[in-house]
């Protein structure tokens, strides 16, 4: 092992509780760079995971500024070899790999060859059919170890923004630690941010009750990993094939969602899990949602609910609370909801690890790319019936987290134009005001004084 002095360092690497051996047919996946082969999509995951703490969400600077990185793999009589060549040196300490880096590196390996060999490529999952698609989403996971029995209910999804503001961030971690301190477990997207924050916070109220194994899960997708690097903390890291996978896995493993300020990805989630429980199967489910942020975030807050308000109605907004400036208060109602989310599961004999029982329609589990046409295309109008409208308005802001931080979305903007996006009036302009407030905030990219907004609203 060696450290240049540009800050890389070559290593070897072997796996360490998951996918210490490989088949032949496997090896020669991980190492193909052309069609059909895993190396290119592998080599992008692998480094962000190395690249964990940077404080960039552009993934062609990072990919570029890591171009010579390189990954070999050699099966020995011991297991898997991993031969890293120019990784970041942050991975490292006196010349040893982190230890939680290096268990995420190998669940990268074990999530990206397990999709492509038993979910995609075996025949037993039809990925079009919406039964299918949780049941691909549940193998994952469980081929992931995610499943810890027996099981309760304690495990609360936390969503929020990458690029937030120091106080945002502090008050994460306040959340996060009244979480911990009430035995409560954190799920988030795996990255910085309000992402970090609350699993930063719970790791000290567990520690203060002696609980050794606090469980901090993170769960993203190869289209955004690069520009949101998994934080050091994740010590279950899930990789999705895709947003919708990965939005799918969160409601189906999490018991209670907490919501703090941020982007249009935040507005993504918040309009997938408002459109699934909106579903006439899901009316009498529990699953609390808090949204909460610091006391001068009041106004944020109030711009999302009457956005709900507008698109999707009261209905909407009666699915969830607003918490301002009280890190207890969100802590002590979530575990309430926790407990009638625990009756209910009872009562209706469901398992507490895996949400079987809540409906999800096809239209929030179809994987939508983001392009010229398909934002284009999509219908944001008043007359669509409210789970369509909440789908098309979801995919929007899929299409405009897309354009942020994927490298080959950015490069078909700086191509052919920012994305645009038309609908009824009242909608549009509702949209641009909130998207507005976003770039104010500096919400959308963490290099937000130089952000150029991907897309344009039009009526």
């Amino acid at each position: 092992m060696r450290a240049d002095s540009d800050k890389t360092v070559d290593a070897e690497v072997w796996p360490e509780g998951s996918l210490e051996v490989l088949s032949q047919h496997e090896a020669d996946q991980l190492r193909n760079v052309g069609q059909g082969g895993l190396y290119t999509l592998l080599r992008r995951c692998l480094l962000a995971v190395l690249n964990s703490g940077g404080n960039s969400d552009d993934a062609r600077e990072v990919l570029g500024r890591h171009k010579d990185f390189a990954v070999r793999f050699e099966q020995q009589d011991r297991g898997l070899k991993v031969i890293l060549t120019g990784a970041p040196a942050s991975a490292f300490v006196d010349g040893e790999m982190i230890r939680g880096i290096r268990e995420q590196l190998f669940a990268v390996l074990r999530d990206v060859v397990y999709t492509s060999n038993e979910i995609q490529a075996s025949g037993r999952f039809d990925l079009q059919s919406s039964d299918n698609i949780t049941n691909a989403v549940f193998h994952i996971l469980r081929n992931a170890r995610v499943f810890h029995l027996p099981a309760t209910a304690d495990l609360v999804v936390c969503w929020g923004g990458h690029a937030i503001s120091r106080e945002e961030y502090d008050y994460t971690k306040k959340v996060g630690y009244e979480l911990g301190l009430r035995r409560l477990n954190v799920c988030t997207g795996c990255g910085p941010g309000a992402m970090k924050g609350p699993m930063k916070g719970a790791t000290i109220g567990h520690a203060k009750q002696r609980i050794g194994n606090g469980r901090y899960i993170g769960i993203t997708e190869p289209g955004i990993i690069a520009a949101e690097s998994p934080n050091p903390i994740v010590n279950s890291l899930i990789i999705m094939p895709d947003m919708e996978k990965r939005l799918e896995a969160f409601v189906r493993v999490g018991h209670g969602i907490i919501v703090f300020p941020g982007g249009v990805g935040t507005a993504e989630e918040i309009l997938y899990l408002l459109g699934i429980l909106m579903h006439p199967d899901n009316e009498d489910m529990p699953m609390p949602l808090i949204l909460t942020g610091p006391a001068d975030r009041a106004d944020y807050f109030k711009q999302i609910d009457e956005f709900i308000g507008a698109t999707l109605g009261p209905t909407a907004q009666g699915r969830y609370r607003i918490i301002v400036d009280d890190p207890e208060e969100v802590a002590r109602q979530m575990l309430l909801g926790l407990k009638s989310v625990r009756e209910y599961r009872r009562q209706q004999g469901d398992a507490f690890y895996f949400n079987w029982r809540l409906a999800i329609d096809h239209d929030f589990q179809k994987p939508f790319r983001a392009t010229h046409d398909s934002m284009r295309g999509l219908q944001i109008t008043r007359d669509l019936p409210t789970h369509k409208l909440a789908a098309n308005l979801r995919r929007a802001f899929s299409g405009l987290v897309s354009g942020n931080v994927r490298e080959d979305t950015m490069a078909a903007i700086e191509q052919q134009g920012p994305f645009e996006i038309s609908g009824s009036a009242e909608i549009m302009s509702l949209l641009d005001g909130l998207l507005a407030g976003f770039v104010a905030d500096g919400r959308m990219k963490l290099e937000s004084d130089s952000y150029k907004p991907c897309y344009v609203v039009r009526v």
